[in-house]
């Protein structure tokens, strides 16, 4: 057999070890150990800034204190329900203008009215459910347990309310949910050293009530009764990238946010008794764990019921099938509100329903311009202009009698009234009459009647 040449081992040059061997040999020959950059320049290695320090130090803090969590099993499934965004707020604070300039950023569609839960797609993998909270301690208590983001409205120009603190208090019992602060009514500031000191001031007490740092965003003014377009969409972008941390209390209770529901009691029993037992068949996405067939729910504010089947139905408001594209057509911004008679199709347990509309579906969307009034106008009339001028009377002034067309042509020979100036010595300014031709010949009777009674006298 040929003998194999092997390889001859390589010395390591650096790494912990041949650090350690060069010291060795170099303590046996006697020579001194040689000083690294740190012992050679201190002053190079020291703390340059304090800020950047401390920025660092607590970042590492929190990546430490993360790791002490408990984890948590994330139970949602592949296709996530939507979000539950509840917009809070005292009465008058723009609540419902919040929820339609949103649902404008993300759908291009226009809500005329907005009542119960609206739900749209806002990106590829996200979908968003928009409520409004009451001014109402119980409605506070239900919205509460199961909202996933709370937009906290704040009226600048007044400050912190009651509700506010409240809403905050009652968030506290069922595991806190992401909070983001959204001040609005700046338009009403006119100097703005004090808007700067009261965006500083209401910034540091939300922080004090919610968390340090907490997002709180500015919407300055309204434009023609909306919020500004580009503040809209930052609110909207950050809403849409926000994670979520599963909450305790959610992901171990089932729950459904209804957004449609249907009367099936028969109308004949209904109309014999009034008050008899209902059927009522209740339509939204399940939430947090598994809901059993034929176990028992609460309705909050009616009771505590049994329910008689749950069934599975296909989704009203889809996420788009296609991932590889970055943002959605105009097809797949999809807005879902039955309550507020929004949605083009309802799936039920046996049939689905299609409302397709018309050609006048979506006119009381639309703002109201003068361009639009006038050829609504114009569409919607049912007699000609030469009819409608037959038809017309006029009044040149007020008190006056109407007259018709034909009385016009009739009276034809009349001279349209003159012009005469006269100075007015209360408001001491010239006013302008006007003088008609039956006036000057009655005014001409009156001067020779009034000349004929002064020849008498003198005779």
């Amino acid at each position: 057999m040929e003998a194999k040449d092997h390889k001859k081992h390589q010395k390591k040059l650096s790494g912990p070890k041949a650090v350690r061997k060069k010291n060795k040999k170099q303590q046996e020959q006697g020579v001194e150990e040689e000083k690294d950059e740190r012992r050679r320049n201190p002053k190079a290695f020291a703390v340059q800034s304090v800020v950047r320090m401390a920025r660092n130090f607590h970042r590492t803090q929190d990546l430490k204190a993360k790791k002490h969590h408990i984890p948590l099993v994330d139970r949602t499934p592949l296709e996530p329900p939507p979000i539950v965004v509840v917009v809070v707020g005292p009465p008058r604070v723009g609540k419902s203008t919040v929820i339609r300039c949103l649902i404008k950023n993300f759908t291009q569609q226009k809500l005329s009215e907005i009542c119960g839960p609206v739900t749209i797609v806002s990106g590829k993998k996200r979908r968003l459910t928009f409520i409004e909270c009451g001014n109402d301690i119980n409605t506070m208590i239900d919205l509460a347990k199961v909202a996933d983001l709370v937009l906290m409205l704040i009226d600048a120009s007044f400050g912190f309310e009651m509700e506010t603190f409240e809403f905050l208090n009652i968030c506290q019992v069922h595991g806190f949910p992401r909070i983001m602060g959204v001040l609005t009514h700046l338009d009403s500031f006119k100097n703005n050293k004090q808007l700067r000191k009261t965006k500083k001031r209401l910034k540091h007490r939300f922080w004090t009530e919610v968390y340090q740092g907490a997002k709180l965003f500015y919407l300055s003014g309204m434009v023609h009764g909306e919020y500004q377009k580009q503040e809209v969409r930052n609110l909207g972008r950050f809403i849409s990238v926000m994670k979520f941390r599963p909450l305790v209390w959610q992901t171990s209770h089932p729950y459904v946010l209804a957004d449609r529901m249907e009367d099936l009691t028969d109308p004949e029993a209904m109309r014999v008794d009034p008050k008899c037992d209902r059927t009522v068949c209740l339509y939204g996405y399940l939430r947090g764990s598994y809901l059993k067939n034929r176990s028992q729910v609460h309705i909050p504010g009616v009771g505590d019921f049994a329910v008689a089947d749950v069934s599975f139905l296909p989704d009203p408001c889809p996420l788009p099938g296609e991932q590889k594209k970055r943002a959605l057509n105009e097809k797949e911004r999809l807005l879902y509100a039955p309550m507020s008679g929004v949605g083009g199709v309802v799936y039920d347990k046996d049939a689905v329903y299609i409302d397709l509309g018309g050609s006048h579906a979506n006119q009381q969307q639309e703002e109201p311009r003068p361009t639009t009034e006038l050829v609504q106008s114009l569409i919607g009339t049912h007699a000609t202009l030469d009819a409608k001028m037959a038809a017309s009377k006029v009044s040149l002034f007020s008190g006056t009698a109407a007259m018709t067309p034909a009385e016009v042509e009739d009276a034809g020979d009349n001279t349209s009234p003159s012009e005469s100036r006269v100075f007015d010595p209360q408001t001491q300014r010239e006013r302008r009459r006007a003088v008609f031709a039956d006036e000057d010949e009655e005014e001409d009777e009156s001067e020779g009647d009034s000349e004929g009674e002064e020849e008498e006298e003198e005779e």
